[in-house]
């Protein structure tokens, strides 16, 4: 910039010369973002690629029949996103649907979710909307959209004070015979059509009581119903999930120490909280393999003797930014794995200053899917990996840096 604009700035500004830093470069990358759809260049560009559409979701009509004979778990982008758009549709319109429960922490423009919940409200059913409008970066976008729903009879909240909700999920009540059951959608990922077209995030739909009655507990905290929640199923933050999430690690310890099976895989954006640090060190120093597929900050070190030999980092940078958070728990007693999957990094924000959740899955079909076609595949994904090391520095693998 001029160096004489600059010094009418910063004395309008009151700042002294040293406040000022030049870089060089854009100041707001962010704009960059745009660039990619101004540009029309297909052959710069990964090819179009259609999502998947599973066959039982093909109709939406017949979305709650299918969800009720079995849970469903979706992997977008490569599955489509379409199923979370018609469940709200379906409940718009459906006269047997009598509540619809949503959390929205990050949206579209001109989002077909908004719209279900505004036709859904316009026919009558008693529709309840959590805003997070303190969504770094949609704080304007989030305010509209209350203001939106609102005018137009939605009953819009805001969550517990001194408490950012980043938890997703959707919870519909519907009339079947004579009683009320009540369909869940618990994501790890927006409800934004744009961003599930290259986030990768996991969806779950299920009726399952047990799950589906602490979902409805946790919506009751939310809007002030119930001021001491109690969760048996869901781990939920600030309440549950911090402490859980280190017992579990403890318990793979221990395991290790006394000659059972013992290993921990973690699917995360960012790995900063100290307390879950030591542990996976003390695990490590117990013999339990650890891997972590850290897409953004890691404050953990691995490789190191006596400390974390045992650990393995990587990040995952490729077509899709990584973003579901799945974890993995090796013995469980002896039982089935523990195998998680919600909202919620390992930071301190996310255990203490978040309304987040992390659900078990445990369907065995589920379960499967997410094991065998999530986790091993990006252990075993050298094209796109980066491997931390014990200096800090990142390095792809030396026979892929050739291709």
């Amino acid at each position: 910039a001029d160096p004489k604009l600059i010094q009418e700035f910063i004395q309008a500004i009151k700042l002294t010369t040293e406040s000022v830093y030049t870089i060089d470069g854009p100041i707001n990358y962010f704009r960059l973002m745009s660039a990619y759809d101004l540009i029309d260049r297909d052959d710069l560009k990964f090819p179009k690629q259609s999502p998947y559409l599973p066959k039982e979701l093909e109709d939406p009509q017949q979305i709650f029949k299918q969800i009720s004979t079995g849970d469903i778990l979706l992997h977008h982008p490569y599955e489509s996103f379409q199923p979370i758009i018609d469940f709200l549709n379906q409940a718009a319109h459906d006269p047997q649907v009598l509540a619809i429960n949503q959390t929205l922490y990050r949206t579209s423009g001109n989002s077909p979710i908004i719209k279900a919940l505004i036709e859904a409200s316009r026919r009558g059913k008693q529709v309840t909307v959590l805003v997070e409008i303190k969504a770094r970066f949609d704080e304007a976008n989030n305010i509209q959209w209350a203001r939106q729903l609102e005018d137009e009879g939605v009953h819009v909240v805001y969550g517990i004070v001194g408490l950012k909700t980043h938890c997703k999920t959707c919870m519909v009540v519907r009339r079947e015979g004579t009683e009320l059951r009540r369909y869940v959608h618990l994501g790890t990922g927006n409800y934004n059509p744009k961003t599930a077209r290259f986030y990768t995030d996991l969806s779950l739909f299920t009726c399952k009581k047990d799950i589906t009655k602490e979902v409805a507990g946790l919506f009751n905290t939310l809007t002030g119903f119930s001021l001491t929640p109690s969760f048996k199923n869901l781990l939920v933050a600030p309440f549950t999930l911090h402490n859980t999430m280190q017992e579990y690690i403890c318990s793979e310890t221990h395991n290790a120490k006394t000659g059972k099976p013992a290993r921990i895989i973690a699917k995360t954006n960012s790995l900063v909280d100290q307390g879950t640090i030591d542990n996976l060190y003390r695990a490590s120093q117990a013999g339990v393999k650890v891997d972590l597929i850290v897409r953004g900050i890691c404050n953990l070190v691995p490789n190191v003797k006596g400390t974390s030999e045992n650990i393995r980092v990587r990040s995952i940078l490729g077509r899709y930014l990584e973003h579901s958070r799945i974890f993995y728990f090796e013995n469980n007693n002896g039982s089935q794995p523990h195998i998680l999957a919600g909202s919620a990094d390992w930071m301190p924000r996310n255990f203490d200053r978040r309304v987040e959740y992390m659900i078990p899955i445990e369907n065995p079909t589920v379960h499967r899917q997410v094991l065998d076609q999530i986790m091993v595949a990006n252990l075993n994904d050298e094209a796109q990996s980066w491997k931390l090391d014990s200096e800090g520095e990142y390095a792809r693998d030396p026979a892929w840096n050739s291709k």
